[in-house]
């Protein structure tokens, strides 16, 4: 079978939302989805994204089942299984997943056009992430003619809860209230969150989610590793009106922004065989130079204190000193002496 897939694929800025919804209906062996069960999934998904959608047509339902299923696609193996007049929908391979397959040509030449506009910024002040993002992506995909890897970045993709990063990220894009199930380190109970979701942020290997709580009308901060299961809720979207979530962030390091907190000046001082990796990586954006001398780096930041500050400074062990303010230092004091115990 001859495929087009320029007018699947590249045309049509809602086929990744379809072939996201066959897969899953392909892979869920608790429900047997015949053809009109996969185009009414495919429409009811195309809708919460785009209410004014009329849908797709059954031809086009058929020529994305062929993609999935060629060369130019992923080359899935799909069973149709009689069932009275009709045939059940499945892959043959229970785990099977396209979300598990390498990138086909059509998405690597995708991807290598959106680099080139992409690229164009690169030299634009403001756009300074942009190198990064390029390299990254050049590594991860192997664009390049040489396909050896000759760069590593740190993560983590073992990390639970990233699979959820493109949903949420697409929930807050065309702002969708979301109903989640979440379960707290400290709890062994599961609770349950209507999130009006704003902004996902990433630190230390770890991703967060930042949302108006329905509930008590507060930023909530949830961890996608914490996150059992989430759906979207046919709710009113309470737009974002009051935080710039490019300036929540500087008073802080981390993610948690801790209740009634106040902006405090702390005085650090660092041994001086730290001090090197302290000028050249300042642990805050506020990080003053003092002095220094024979008895060490004495500098100053101006953040509200949070528990990831305490475990960053915690981290140096003996190479750092707490000087201001008294009570900060006397809390470190004793996380030390719960250490030492």
């Amino acid at each position: 079978m001859q495929y087009n897939c320029t007018t699947n694929m590249a045309t049509n800025k809602h086929a990744q939302i379809r072939y996201k919804v066959l897969d899953t209906c392909f892979r869920n062996t608790g429900r047997d989805y015949t053809f009109d069960d996969l185009l009414n999934a495919c429409n009811d998904a195309l809708s919460d994204i785009d209410p004014k959608s009329n849908g797709i047509s059954v031809r086009t339902l058929r020529d994305d089942i062929a993609f999935i299923e060629s060369e130019d696609g992923w080359g899935a193996e799909i069973d149709r299984i009689p069932f009275g007049k009709k045939s059940i929908y499945r892959y043959k391979d229970p785990n099977y997943s396209i979300n598990n397959q390498p990138l086909n040509e059509t998405e690597l030449s995708q991807i290598n056009s959106a680099l080139q506009i992409i690229s164009r910024f690169s030299g634009m002040p403001q756009f300074s992430w942009v190198n990064e993002i390029i390299t990254k992506i050049n590594n991860g995909f192997e664009l390049q003619d040489d396909s050896s890897s000759i760069i590593s970045f740190d993560s983590n993709t073992y990390l639970k809860g990233i699979e959820y990063l493109g949903d949420l990220f697409n929930s807050i894009h065309y702002k969708k209230v979301l109903g989640i199930k979440y379960k707290p380190f400290k709890s062994d109970n599961e609770i349950d969150f209507i999130i009006h979701p704003y902004y996902l942020k990433q630190f230390n290997n770890r991703w967060f989610l930042f949302g108006l709580n329905d509930h008590y009308k507060t930023i909530s901060n949830l961890a996608l590793d914490r996150i059992i299961d989430f759906e979207p809720l046919k709710k009113k979207f309470i737009k974002n009106k009051d935080i710039d979530f490019n300036e929540y962030f500087e008073d802080i390091i981390g993610v948690t922004m801790p209740e009634n907190g106040k902006l405090t000046k702390i005085e650090l001082l660092f041994s001086n065989e730290e001090a090197p990796y302290v000028l050249t990586k300042p642990i805050h954006g506020s990080q003053k130079k003092i002095k220094q001398d024979e008895d060490g780096l004495l500098i100053s930041i101006e953040v509200i204190p949070n528990v990831e500050l305490e475990k960053l400074l915690l981290s140096f062990g003996e190479n750092l000193t707490i000087n201001k303010p008294a009570a900060f230092k006397e809390k470190i004091i004793k996380r030390h002496k719960a250490a030492i115990k």
